[in-house]
């Protein structure tokens, strides 16, 4: 508990931004931090409130009472401590979560929550700042060698745990730098990379070894990693992106929205692209076809490229703009949710079914779409109304991204030559006790066992899967699950 009265001193404040007209100009982060003072008074809101159900709704179980307490009580340190005992990486989360943790806040029950989210970042980038982040190194070792697939959040998280249990990992990256999707997947202006590479820096001085532009099953044999370490993890997410296979798909100017963002992402990072494999969006006419963050990224990174327009389609129906609490909290509420991205400028469509692609030449120009509406059926769930049988019309369309999700991992050689079992789904096939696959070596978390989710719950899963292994290679751990 901060301070008793504190919720009742001060309202809940937003963090402030750069303006929409001025930030698409370039792909920095906008957010303008809270100075001491506010975040102060902004901590001192966290209410005794009894039960934390912010604790429980957090996918890492971060300690968010204790964290704002202590922030109150300008001791940062301790702050950072506690901080770090349950997530590897808060400059990530600060930055990306959906922060399920204020949606469960006491205080949201009035829509007044603590601003955990912002709490958290400026926990972790003052720790930055103040030069508190350091390799924590391990003098004994336990001669155990694990192989890690995959840098991503869960890779990156369960590589650190193992490491600092005193193993010798190797961490294997098909692209040619660290971050998997959080590098390469979300746009910088929500997260500057630079994040990453500290993180990197930090883990190989605690004795994590990166092999970039190692694709397992492609250069690098399974069998050969299955001779040479004791344990395996599978952390290589959820990129098996949801097509639409409709009338005239194979047209130019349809695109996965993955394949758009990384594009950026590299020029971003200083990387040349041949012109006739870039994908971009200035002086056209861009529809967005999916209603999630990659959506959004997509919507934002158009903006800043130049697009002429910017049309974002839902087949779900609107959301309501305020949930009905009562029936809701502390769970995640559907709601109508605007992010960053669609404050900078997009035309957003409800209740809409994609039925063609039309174009000339084999280039998109528009796609016909028709209104459909949703009714429950008899056992309770939601379905497409026989009154969707409405007149088509037709959007203008040069550039088509396709950000509908993603179905299952990529089913490339390594799936096959590892000889992992796949669930109903698609992912690898292991339960969330001891993320063991039917392989008695070989491990497996994030979004290729879970499929498609947050950074977070990657992050929890990363470490999770390390406690497993430590435990299998040495009958015992101390680390935390």
């Amino acid at each position: 508990m901060a301070k008793v009265t504190g919720f009742l001193e001060h309202d809940r404040v937003e963090n402030k931004s750069v303006d929409p007209q001025l930030r698409v100009k370039n792909y920095k982060e906008f957010t303008i931090p809270f100075s001491d003072d506010v975040l102060n008074k902004q901590a001192s809101r966290c209410m005794d409130c009894g039960i934390p159900y912010c604790h429980n709704s957090c996918p890492v179980n971060n300690i968010i009472p204790e964290w704002n307490s202590l922030v109150y009580e300008n001791d940062w340190k301790s702050a950072l401590e506690i901080l770090h005992s349950t997530n590897n990486f808060p400059e990530f989360t600060g930055r990306i979560c959906p922060a399920p943790c204020e949606a469960a806040c006491t205080l949201n029950l009035e829509d007044n929550p603590v601003t955990i989210k912002s709490i958290e970042r400026s926990i972790i980038d003052k720790a930055y700042e103040k030069g508190w982040i350091v390799p924590q190194k391990i003098n004994k070792k336990t001669g155990k060698k694990i192989a890690v697939i995959g840098s991503g959040p869960a890779g990156l998280s369960c590589a650190q745990q193992l490491a600092r249990a005193g193993h010798n990992v190797t961490v294997f990256e098909k692209n040619d730098r660290v971050g998997g999707l959080l590098r390469y997947g979300i746009p910088n202006f929500k997260m500057e990379k630079h994040y990453i590479d500290k993180r990197a820096e930090q883990m190989q001085q605690e004795g994590v070894s990166f092999e970039c532009n190692v694709q397992i099953g492609k250069n690098k044999s399974f069998d050969s990693l299955n001779k040479t370490y004791d344990a395996i993890v599978l952390a290589c997410g959820s990129e098996h992106p949801r097509d639409l296979n409709i009338p005239g798909r194979e047209m130019n100017g349809i695109h996965f929205a993955m394949d758009f963002l990384t594009r950026q992402n590299k020029l971003c990072e200083g990387d040349k692209i041949e012109s006739k494999n870039l994908i971009s969006a200035k002086g056209k006419h861009v529809v967005v076809i999916g209603g999630g963050d990659t959506g959004s990224d997509c919507i934002g990174t158009s903006n800043r490229q130049g697009a002429k327009s910017v049309t974002q389609l839902e087949i779900l129906e609107k959301p309501p703009v305020k949930e009905n609490k009562l029936l809701t909290w502390p769970d995640w509420p559907l709601k109508l949710r605007t992010s960053s991205s669609h404050e900078e400028g997009v035309e957003r469509t409800w209740s809409v079914s994609t039925k063609t692609f039309e174009g000339e030449e084999n280039n998109v120009k528009s796609l016909k779409l028709k209104k459909i509406f949703w009714e429950k059926n008899n056992s309770g769930k939601l379905e497409i109304s026989k009154k969707s049988k409405t007149d088509e019309f037709s959007i203008k369309a040069d550039l088509v991204l396709l950000a509908m999700g993603f179905v299952h991992p990529i089913k490339d050689k390594l799936i096959y030559e590892s000889g992992v079992n796949l669930d109903e789904r698609g992912n690898v096939k292991a339960n969330d006790q001891d993320y063991k696959t039917n392989l008695d070596n070989v491990f497996v978390s994030g979004d290729m066992r879970r499929g498609q989710s947050l950074v977070v719950w990657a992050i929890r899963e990363g470490r999770q899967v390390a406690h497993s292994v430590d435990k299998f290679l040495m009958g015992q751990t101390n680390l935390p699950f």
